[in-house]
């Protein structure tokens, strides 16, 4: 579709939207013209899904307007902002896990031809299109969410959090393209809690609080600060750029976590580490290394084909998650959407673990399960607002139900996958302090990131994965990117287990 090169490919104003008594938007305005990249950028709460999901006919709004090529828009279906031109990749993939790659295509009408070019550019270099989705990893989903959108040659692209949950290789790919897309011609918006890669690719950023629209800023060196500021407010975004100091934890005789040789007959072919009480053990590797073998094992929903696990010196097997938990182990996995009950509150998820101690039925003990829960809640922040459904809450509080649950349970060793994945600097912060708070107090966690920046925000040491093997173990004052980057290539000397 062709239009004036002065009038913005899409003219959001004043948008509003209610429910019930929570204002999720009050006043919210984005533009973004041709061959621009608009980064939309504000807090977990501030109003950023809630727009999304307006943008892309997932909701009407209360109020305001919405123009595609100067004409007004009433987008009534993710369907007719497709049809509009404005297709969106979603944080979490949408793709249907029973079917094939080919067969989601056939849903899409999008043609092979142009999907697998586009996935090639993207790094995927072996995808057989007669695979099942539900087979194939979350990086590897947003990928082929990513080359199905560019396929179907859209006016407007919105990328939700596209490289939350890629590996570094991966993420240079797709900024790379990204980038292309818009200097072709194609607006995109941009939502993401990374700064490096919106000064990297992004020309404006436009930033929501509290439902409304804040500011609109050019990309330009040093402009980190004042959007975070913006953002959170000058008081709070000053306690966000404090260093952060790790320290090394007693490395007692007895591990919490010893793991040998542990394989699963996948990617993960051999991988030993100790993890000790109080202490916090990072896990770097590239996208397919076998990270998330490993956390299947040691939390219960893989078995091991070879190797021990031992929890406090004591040789374990784990046949199911209930084996793990028993023993003290909990998992907050990368998806949130498969750690929570979407549809029930905030307090019953917290409260899931507790009814595994049930051994008949009969009435639930309400009084020592708000007991439990409450402190939960005030020591993690979580925005209580939308209490109905935990799927009215923003992608960070999701996160810190996730985390909650296995506070109020008293659980010993906590398996963190990418847990600040998708959520925005204060909450990330938040995260990074409450790790730390639980390894003072005796808690080991397993920290695994896809954000090398926060091994040395978060962790103690850091374990590089390689080819499903350990092939270095470093130092939190020695994990710089660059050093962790060269490890994760297969670049390093692997260190003994018991540096």
């Amino acid at each position: 579709m062709t239009a004036d090169v002065q009038t913005p490919v899409l003219d959001a104003a004043s948008v509003s939207k209610h429910f019930g008594a929570v204002i999720a938007l009050r006043d919210a305005s984005l533009r973004v013209n041709r061959g621009e990249v608009v980064a939309l950028m504000g807090a977990n709460g501030a109003g950023k899904s809630t727009f999304v999901k307006i943008l892309t006919g997932a909701l009407k709004p209360d109020g305001g307007h919405v123009r595609i090529h100067g004409r007004e828009a009433h987008v009534g279906s993710p369907a007719e902002a497709r049809r509009s031109g404005l297709v969106p990749v979603y944080q979490e993939p949408s793709l249907i896990p029973d079917l094939t790659v080919g067969d989601n295509l056939r849903l899409c009408n999008i043609s092979a031809e142009p999907f697998q070019h586009w996935v090639r550019e993207l790094g995927i270099i072996d995808l057989d299109l007669g695979e099942t989705i539900k087979n194939l990893p979350l990086a590897t989903l947003r990928i082929l969410d990513l080359a199905r959108a560019i396929a179907s040659k859209p006016d407007v692209l919105l990328l939700d959090e596209m490289t939350a949950a890629l590996p570094s290789n991966l993420v240079e790919r797709v900024l790379k393209v990204v980038r292309q897309q818009a200097d072709n011609g194609c607006a995109i918006i941009y939502i993401s809690h990374r700064f490096a890669e919106i000064a990297g690719i992004c020309d404006r950023t436009t930033i929501l609080r509290d439902g409304a629209t804040v500011g609109d800023l050019a990309i330009v060196p040093g402009v980190e600060e004042r959007a975070v500021e913006l953002m959170l407010g000058a008081a709070i975004s000053a306690a966000v750029f404090e260093a952060r100091e790790t320290r090394k934890a007693a490395e007692d005789k007895i591990p919490r976590l010893r793991v040998r040789n542990l394989g699963t007959g996948a990617r993960l072919e051999d991988v030993s580490l100790d993890l000790h009480k109080g202490e916090v053990l990072g896990v770097v590797a590239l996208e397919g290394q076998g990270q998330d073998e490993l956390f299947d094992a040691l939390s219960g929903n893989r078995r091991a084909a070879k190797g021990t696990i031992e929890v406090d010196g004591s040789q374990v097997s784990f046949h199911h998650p209930a084996d793990a938990i028993a023993l003290g182990i909990g998992l907050v996995p990368g998806d949130r959407a498969h750690a929570l009950a979407m549809s029930r509150s905030v307090r019953e998820n917290i409260a899931i673990p507790q009814f595994a101690r049930f051994r008949k039925w009969g009435p639930v003990a309400m009084g020592d399960e708000t007991r439990r829960v409450g402190p939960a809640v005030e020591r993690m922040q979580i925005d209580m607002r939308a209490q109905g459904e935990v799927r009215r809450l923003s992608g960070g509080n999701q996160q810190k139900v996730t985390i909650a649950r296995w506070i109020a349970s008293g659980i010993e060793t906590l398996l963190l996958f990418d847990p600040s994945r998708g959520i925005d600097v204060r909450t990330k912060r938040q995260i990074y302090d409450l790790v730390r708070e639980l390894a003072s107090q005796g808690t080991s966690v397993l920290y695994y990131t896809s954000e090398l920046g926060e091994i040395q925000a978060a962790c103690d040491r850091a374990v590089v994965i390689f080819n499903g093997r350990v092939v270095d173990i470093i130092s939190a004052a020695e994990a710089t990117e660059a050093n962790l980057l060269r490890a994760a290539h297969g670049l390093g000397e692997k260190a003994a287990v018991h540096a």
